[in-house]
């Protein structure tokens, strides 16, 4: 992609990172925007951004947590991009393509939320977790902790 088209588009790639505990309680974030959408560390990779940048990235970003420790469970998932969201990305771009990545903490930890892209935080039991999350990439990931 040309320079002036990568700070114009989005790139349709991103980060999923969660975030658990040894007792496999699952850290999760409000948005802001919409209230009520509850889901684990996530955030899209930028041009020339390797998964790995992005992960620790974002993980600092919106937890304020640092990146030691964090796991690229090595796998990836393809959703659709809804229509509301198109216009963020070139013509044409139908899909995100999404990395999977885990950190596991020895216990519940405080975080520091971005004020602009999270409202709030909860420490929950993997069960009620995955109830909450509101994409099937982010229950697919949380159910994949009891393999692990």
């Amino acid at each position: 992609m040309t320079s002036d088209a990568a700070s114009r588009y989005k790139r349709p790639e991103s980060v999923l990172v969660v975030v658990y505990t040894s007792a496999l309680e699952c850290l999760l974030l409000e948005r802001t925007v919409p209230r009520g959408f509850w889901q684990s560390v996530t955030g899209s990779l930028r041009w020339g951004e390797t998964p790995a940048e992005c992960a620790a990235r974002e993980l600092r970003e919106e937890t304020g947590l640092a990146a030691t420790g964090l796991v690229d469970a090595h796998v990836e998932r393809a959703f659709p991009i809804l229509p509301e969201w198109q216009a963020r990305y070139a013509p044409g771009t139908t899909s995100n393509r999404e990395h999977r990545w885990y950190l596991e903490l020895a216990e519940r930890v405080p975080v520091q939320l971005n004020p602009r892209e999270h409202a709030a935080y909860e420490w929950l039991p993997l069960p009620e977790a995955t109830a909450r999350v509101a994409s099937w990439t982010n229950r697919e990931a949380l159910e994949a902790l009891l393999e692990r």
